[in-house]
């Protein structure tokens, strides 16, 4: 049986700000999300009391030190870094559509990535999917597309598949095929 949604219905200051404490409790959030989390539970969020309701408490959040974009995205460009090996636009498109301010986006990654060598970082991603020399056409195709999906810049795969030995035909047709 599907989940319903959440009845909307008006909620005081006080009952919106332990909801949105009870939602952090259980994990990090930025500002973008919990006012798409307030919306769903606000009867008229889109009238001026809905928005002016919501703007407090997200006032009330960050005033209190609960609510802060930056170090959200530091500690998400670290994890995704350090945990899954993922490369920095991989982790620049995840904190888009998180909702984080671009400005804010580039600095938590700037720092995060700084003295990362992306080739290692994409070695490490392949150790830990497992992946090896490919055989054929169809698996250098394969482990280009992942390495893409990841977040690693095309010049960084092609030093990776050259290392490897892949012919100049299999190069050719898969940088056509990126750009």
């Amino acid at each position: 049986m599907p989940f319903s949604r959440p009845k909307k219905r008006s909620y005081s200051e006080d009952e919106l700000y332990e909801y949105a404490v009870a939602s952090l409790a259980r994990r990090m959030r930025t500002v973008a999300e919990l006012k798409r989390m307030f919306r769903a539970r606000v009867e008229d969020a889109d009238s001026e009391y809905g928005r002016t309701l919501i703007e407090l408490v997200i006032r009330r959040l960050k005033d209190r030190g609960y609510l802060n974009d930056s170090q959200y995205a530091a500690y998400f460009s670290s994890l995704r870094r350090d945990n899954q090996k993922f490369g920095r636009m991989r982790v620049v498109t995840e904190l888009k559509i998180k909702g984080v301010h671009g400005e804010v986006i580039e600095k938590a990654v700037d720092a995060a990535f700084d003295g990362v060598s992306e080739e290692k970082q994409a070695r490490e991603y392949l150790r830990r999917k497992r992946m090896t020399k490919p055989k054929d056409q169809k698996a250098t195709a394969r482990i280009f597309r992942q390495l893409a999906r990841a977040g690693f810049g095309t010049k960084t795969i092609f030093t990776i598949l050259k290392r490897w030995d892949i012919d100049e035909e299999t190069l050719s047709a898969l940088e056509s095929e990126s750009a």
